[in-house]
């Protein structure tokens, strides 16, 4: 039985994410889900708009209140880049935790955020508080967090592929390559051509070759465990598929009698949301719709010096919102699974 509620309220609840952050929040014992907001659906029950909430989410947008944001444990956005610096600081002095799935406080250093995401930072002073949220990496900094930067998709599934390797400085960093796929929904929610169905099916476009804005979040992370400095060719891809990244991850390795397939068994045995496949296995992004999980598979072609570890996730879930729950789960000492438990929906 649960001995407290965690009031909740998300900000910006009408694109992919919001909805799936409803969806996982509705279904979690210890949350009470207070307002969602929406400028554009003040007023419009949510279950009018997403019917898949009906009978599980009573509520109604309302527009964004910040002194009534204020009134709550927690505050989970899911808005454009640039939002949630614009209320952070008057929330945390309120004594309300938060949680941002955008990127305003992934990368610790406000010129180079302002390089990615062209505009200037309103709270670069906030930067070097927040905790990067991939509890596989911070989980011991989470717990103690008032603001939780969300990692991004792509970031996710490549960070968690890699990190094994880098933690014991088995591979080279001069020349890792992530090569990632992505279904069109990490695009969002709006009106666009580029991901009109007759524009995005049966075909498969390369994109952002030059640098992709999460480029310097998987540096920033993979720095963080390596012990030389790390040079990452990182290349996306829009895949015709609505939801699911297939990261497909290359690395040269020093030491080639290592046996790889314990070493990542090992590292991730007490994670609960990533699950190491046996030797030889190609998961597929399928295998984690809906689920808060990432599934790794771990060769070495021909028994060489390339080592190719493929890294699967759902954007929405582990890649987003999903994660975002993770996270809320370890900073109020909840069981980390708490609404969580979802199995993969197949096919």
């Amino acid at each position: 039985m649960v001995e407290s509620v965690i009031k909740t309220a998300v900000v910006g609840g009408t694109g992919y994410t919001g909805v799936e952050l409803l969806r996982l929040l509705a279904m979690h014992p210890a949350v009470d889900l207070a307002m969602v907001t929406s400028r554009s659906e003040a007023g419009v029950v949510i279950s009018d708009l997403f019917q898949n909430l009906r009978g599980h989410v009573d509520l109604k947008f309302t527009p964004p209140d910040i002194e009534q944001l204020a009134l709550c444990d927690v505050v989970i956005f899911a808005t454009p880049n640039g939002v949630a610096m614009t209320q952070a600081e008057f929330l945390l002095e309120a004594g309300v935790r938060v949680i941002d799935l955008a990127a305003d406080f992934r990368l610790s250093d406000a010129g180079q955020w302002q390089h990615w995401y062209g505009m200037t930072h309103a709270c670069p002073g906030l930067l070097k508080e927040a905790i990067y949220g991939l509890p596989e990496l911070n989980r011991e900094r989470i717990r103690g967090a008032r603001l939780i930067a969300n990692p991004g998709c792509y970031p996710t599934a490549v960070q968690l592929g890699f990190l094994p390797l880098l933690e014991q400085g088995l591979v080279s960093t001069e020349n890792l390559i992530a090569d990632a796929k992505s279904g069109v929904s990490g695009a969002g929610r709006k009106a666009s051509i580029d991901f009109l169905l007759a524009e995005v099916s049966e075909s498969l476009q390369a994109y952002a070759v030059d640098g992709h804005r999460h480029l310097p979040e998987i540096t920033q992370g993979l720095v963080q465990v390596s012990a030389t400095p790390v040079a990452l060719t990182f290349v996306p891809h829009l895949a015709p598929m609505i939801r699911g990244i297939h990261a497909t991850l290359y690395a040269t390795l020093i030491d080639e009698d290592v046996d790889l397939q314990p070493l990542y068994e090992q590292r991730y045995a007490e994670e609960p949301f990533v699950d190491v496949l046996p030797a030889g296995s190609h998961p597929a992004t399928r295998s984690v719709k809906g689920a808060n999980v990432c599934r790794i598979a771990v060769h070495r072609p021909q028994g060489g010096k390339v080592v190719v570890i493929l890294s699967v996730i759902d954007n929405l879930v582990k890649g987003a919102a999903g994660q975002a729950i993770q996270n809320l789960n370890i900073m109020f000492g909840l069981d980390e699974q708490a609404g969580l438990k979802e199995i993969a929906l197949l096919p």
